[in-house]
């Protein structure tokens, strides 16, 4: 059986989807409020942000302000989802109510989307 890199395999699910695609009404998809890093160059620290992620109705694919993740299936390092358009790593994941959302831990640098800052608060808090 021939291994195949995470490049090959990326690389053949983007094929695999269709690049010619619109964001789907909002309104009719599930949603939940998550944790998403970026796991920028290296793989292991990157930018993170609490938002709104919609779910696909297949639920094979996941959306954040104009973006479409796809999931690595496993065989991302450090990461779970990577971005349809660009390929770039990140992982997504609910947030936490004592706010160590990072990977490593932590919340530093961690910013929180506007359009969900009150309920987002008011979840980590229990009110």
């Amino acid at each position: 059986m021939e291994t195949q890199s995470i490049d090959e395999l990326l690389q053949k699910q983007k094929e695999e989807i269709d690049n010619d695609w619109i964001m789907p009404s909002r309104k009719n998809l599930k949603s939940r409020i998550m944790y998403i890093e970026n796991k920028g160059d290296d793989g292991i620290l990157g930018s993170g942000r609490i938002g709104r992620v919609y779910f696909s109705k297949s639920g094979k694919s996941l959306y954040y302000d104009s973006r479409r993740f796809q999931s690595l299936k496993g065989s991302g390092f450090k990461s779970n989802y990577f971005d349809v358009d660009t390929g770039e790593h990140y992982w997504i994941s609910g947030f936490r109510k004592d706010q160590n959302d990072k990977l490593y831990g932590g919340n530093k640098g961690v910013e929180i989307d506007e359009d969900i800052r009150d309920e987002y608060l008011s979840m980590i808090r229990g009110n």
